[in-house]
């Protein structure tokens, strides 16, 4: 076979890898949102009340956070074809297992053994898009990959809606069965069965601690948004998981062969990308909460209107991904995610604007304008992130990142119910009963924490990540 046929063979099975793992992230992602509309109707299965469910969701949430520090390690152990298609077999036989239950409990467990499947398709899924795609490719496939995440809380509420309005709600597992079955086929034959040869120990001590850490520290902003929660217990939560984030990081810095590799955090745009990177994805988080209660609850719209609308949103991720790598090539790393980010946190600024009486194209326009801006940092953030880590660290640097991603989007949905919160106290009625002009606040409670999110940024040199990107910075000669 000649240079260019092999060149050409690996380039496809490195697109095909790639588009499979997105896939299989759009599944595990659109799961988490889509869930959120089907509450009413399962609960009612159930017997209990809508609220009692939201153990389900935090059950899901809680154990990835205990479960995706481990993926690094189990997949340098058995390799990441293996563990991708069993985390994908475990996911698909688990959405079974939700469909079929029949009271709280049996649902729990099975969401529990979901969130067991979902942590470890996030990481390794990642680790087999960059171990198969070159420097040069890297920033398409983390374009690719990143879409997901993006999509997925958009599409998930008219979705959900529809599914429960006209079926029944465990149609929403179900559809993960075909998508899973073919997805375990196509990553058993493309993805290599290659493994890393020097086996790490386990880290029980690492384990332990970056599991509490993670569970506490979700719980806590959790119970603090919530109206009828306690805030002494809360606290509590936040207390022990600070000092457990402590312990972890005084021990995984010390230790021959830790759960999670920090050494990662050397690297300095590595650095940038999940410190702002973070703050960034908590501010953005709390959109898919925010806008459908500021549109049913504040406005008065139904669930359907709702949903609609927020495909605008939706509309403004895909258009940007035809332009992102001729964008990032032409301005550079740098200066898009310093320009964008300031730009991204005006239209999130923006929707504060929007009232029950503007008219839904002006709605629609700011929705889709920022998601154009979202989609372009976040692909920008995600490149960044791993434009300069050396194969060898690249499996703990995707297990780092994916840890810190999942718990951050997540925590985006309680930093939104604890902005109402703050907006509650500050309009002097409780948190019970929301008024429009609580949204009002929230959006800019958001829109602040995404302007402090660009503050890391500023420190990058212009060239950054220039190898992945393909930008000249001026006056460098071609």
């Amino acid at each position: 076979m000649s240079a260019s046929s092999s060149a050409s063979a690996h380039a496809g099975a490195s697109s095909l890898i790639t588009s499979l793992v997105a896939a299989a992230l759009f599944m595990e992602n659109l799961d988490g949102s889509i869930i959120a509309t089907a509450l009413p109707q399962m609960a009612h299965s159930f017997h209990v009340t809508p609220v009692e469910l939201s153990v389900g969701i935090t059950s899901y949430l809680l154990t990835l956070a205990v479960f995706i520090p481990i993926s690094g390690w189990i997949a340098d152990w058995a390799g990441v074809r293996t563990v991708f298609t069993a985390a994908l077999a475990i996911f698909t036989v688990a959405s079974v297992l939700c469909g079929l239950t029949d009271n709280l409990v049996e649902f729990t467990g099975a969401r529990i053994l979901q969130g067991i499947g979902g942590a470890m398709m996030v990481p390794v899924g990642r680790l087999a898009v960059l171990r198969a795609t070159p420097k040069e490719g890297l920033m398409r496939a983390v374009s690719i990959i990143t879409w997901p995440g993006l999509v997925a809380p958009v599409l998930g509420p008219p979705l959900g809606g529809f599914i429960t309005t006209y079926s029944s709600w465990r149609w929403i597992f179900y559809l993960n069965v075909p998508l899973g079955l073919a997805g375990v086929v196509l990553a058993w034959r493309f993805i290599s069965a290659e493994r890393d040869t020097d086996r790490r120990p386990f880290d029980m001590l690492g384990f332990v601690l970056t599991g509490v850490a993670g569970t506490s520290v979700m719980y806590a902003m959790e119970a603090i948004g919530r109206v009828d929660s306690s805030w002494r217990i809360a606290l509590v939560f936040l207390a022990i998981g600070l000092a457990a984030c402590a312990g972890a990081w005084f021990h995984l810095r010390r230790c021959t062969h830790p759960m999670v590799d920090l050494s990662a955090f050397r690297i300095k745009t590595f650095m940038v990308a999940i410190g702002g990177g973070s703050l960034f994805r908590i501010a953005i988080g709390s959109v898919p909460f925010l806008l459908p209660l500021m549109f049913q609850v504040g406005f008065g719209m139904n669930p359907f209107q709702s949903g609609l609308l927020t495909l605008g949103v939706f509309a403004g991720n895909l258009s940007t991904k035809l332009v992102t790598t001729r964008i990032l090539r032409r301005f550079g790393f740098r200066s898009v995610l310093l320009y964008n980010g300031a730009f991204a946190a005006v239209t999130l600024a923006s929707m504060s604007l929007l009232t029950a009486s503007t008219p839904y194209g002006w709605i629609l326009f700011a929705l889709f304008v920022s998601g154009v801006a979202r989609s372009l940092q976040f692909t920008a953030i995600n490149t960044l992130g791993f434009a300069d880590v050396p194969k060898q660290q690249m499996s703990g640097a995707s297990t780092l990142s994916s840890t810190l991603g999942q718990m951050t989007m997540g925590m985006g949905v309680a930093a939104g119910a604890i902005a109402l919160r703050i907006a509650a106290w500050w309009h002097g009625h409780d948190g019970q009963t929301l008024a429009p002009a609580d949204f009002t606040i929230a959006f800019l409670v958001m829109a602040a924490l995404s302007v402090i999110a660009v503050v890391d940024v500023i420190s990058l040199s212009p060239d950054a990540g220039a190898h992945v990107s393909g930008h000249r910075p001026a006056g460098e000669k071609s």
